[in-house]
């Protein structure tokens, strides 16, 4: 799975690193959020970071 989060409408709220602070983290002088690693096996976490974005800028390809 790849994951792929939206920089533009990343509003750096945390709640994915939060939830999932295996594969995201907050980084960079924009404080928005990144994917540690691209490929990952967590998906249980991805997809509860997914729900929980209140933006809805984080996306999976398989």
């Amino acid at each position: 799975m790849k994951i792929k989060i939206d920089q533009e409408g990343c509003i750096g709220c945390g709640s994915c690193q939060a939830i999932c602070p295996d594969v995201f983290e907050m980084k960079g002088d924009d404080n928005k959020v990144y994917v540690k690693e691209n490929e990952v096996d967590k998906a249980e976490c991805v997809q509860e970071a997914i729900d929980i974005c209140p933006v809805q800028v984080i996306k999976v390809e398989k």
